[in-house]
């Protein structure tokens, strides 16, 4: 089993980027969601609400954020300093402060996606927790949906794919980690895996909404009902609809394509279809 590819998604929701490598840091990937789109009130927002997210393409650097659109053109957007300002914003039920991006990457991003928006940055990445149920005390996440890292399987979406009239790419589920070469929904069974310099727990599947019927290339939906109408037929437990599998680092390092997958400790499926 080897990494098939690897995804950054600097902004939550818009368009990702794959890399070559990436450092493990303890919220996630580097890089990796730590900047946010959020409305009026300081709520997040995402594909859920705007499918048009997708076709915002993005690069990043320790220092800026580039954001392109077709019909838009670009904007460089510089990190926050100490001294930004800062609201509350809200992702799920976390509340945490974030840095303002400023008004012209609000405004860029409000004519993009026609419907007033703010971009803010996480500032520090241990503000927010990881659910209590599943991760340890002191563990933060990115403004991902709940924990730092996702892994996919090309096995499990061969699978999939076998059983729908029109095959969707990897990239609908927006995974970090792709794995190939391993058997289909062999990863409800690993609990320890360790990849390149880093190691991660697999903690919990992954939940799937409609993002998932998204084509990411175009931000548009054109079947609205799959993949998730029959996945659901086969991978729906109590919890919902599952693909993926959300890790915590467990050691911090690098990960590069290429790498081999190591389990180090496996158990039973942590999904059992209802």
């Amino acid at each position: 089993m080897v990494v098939a590819e690897i995804h950054v998604f600097p902004v939550k929701g818009l368009a990702g980027i794959a890399v070559p490598q990436a450092r493990v840091e303890a919220c996630g990937l580097q890089h990796d969601r730590r900047w946010l789109a959020v409305d009026r009130a300081g709520r997040f927002v995402t594909q859920r609400v705007l499918p048009s997210m997708a076709a915002i393409r993005t690069e990043v650097t320790p220092q800026r954020l580039r954001l392109s659109h077709p019909d838009h053109g670009s904007i460089d957007v510089a990190v926050p300093g100490p001294d930004a300002a800062r609201i509350a914003v809200t992702v799920w039920r976390n509340t945490l402060q974030a840095a303002l991006a400023g008004p012209a990457a609000d405004a860029w991003l409000s004519a993009a996606l026609g419907q007033e928006l703010r971009l803010v940055h996480m500032h520090d990445p241990s503000l927010r927790p990881i659910n209590p149920a599943y991760g340890e005390p002191g563990e933060s996440v990115s403004f991902a949906d709940g924990y730092p890292v996702l892994l996919t399987s090309l096995g499990s979406l061969a699978d999939l794919n076998a059983r729908l009239a029109n095959p969707v790419p990897v990239g609908r589920f927006r995974g970090n980690i792709v794995v190939d070469g391993a058997p289909a929904w062999a990863e409800d069974r690993w609990r320890l895996v360790r990849i390149g310099s880093a190691a991660f727990r697999v903690v919990k599947p992954c939940d799937r909404c409609i993002v998932t019927t998204i084509d990411q290339r175009t931000g548009e939906r054109p079947d609205r009902s799959e993949p998730l109408r029959t996945l659901g037929l086969f991978r729906h437990d109590e919890r919902g609809i599952m693909f993926g599998q959300n890790l915590v680092p467990a050691a911090l390092g690098w990960i590069a394509v290429g790498d081999r997958v190591g389990v180090l400790e496996s158990g039973p499926p942590n999904v059992t279809p209802v």
